[in-house]
């Protein structure tokens, strides 16, 4: 697993043992960190991710976004539009 997704995962983690008053800037670094891997991949790099089953770690912080409605409106709001952009271009999205 790349340096880069260790932390992602890491700083995700944390989030989801509920940091109290840093959930905030903590999801804006998970935030960020997504958003930095979609601008930075190829194309090439996110059709091979696509079909791969996903870590441990990242299902659990799927599943905490998941029982946390809020979190998770703040969280996408901030990701969707960089990511469906980065989609789009490389035609995995119409």
């Amino acid at each position: 697993m790349s340096k880069r997704r260790w932390v992602l995962v890491g700083a995700a983690v944390a989030l989801a043992a509920g940091v109290a008053g840093a959930q905030g800037p903590i999801m804006e670094m998970v935030a960020n960190k997504v958003i930095q891997k979609y601008q930075t991949a190829s194309c090439e790099q996110l059709w091979e991710e696509k079909g791969k089953p996903k870590p441990a770690q990242e299902q659990e912080v799927i599943q905490m976004l998941k029982g946390d409605p809020q979190m998770r409106t703040v969280f996408l709001n901030k990701v969707a539009g960089p990511i469906a952009n980065k989609l789009f271009e490389c035609g995995m999205i119409p």
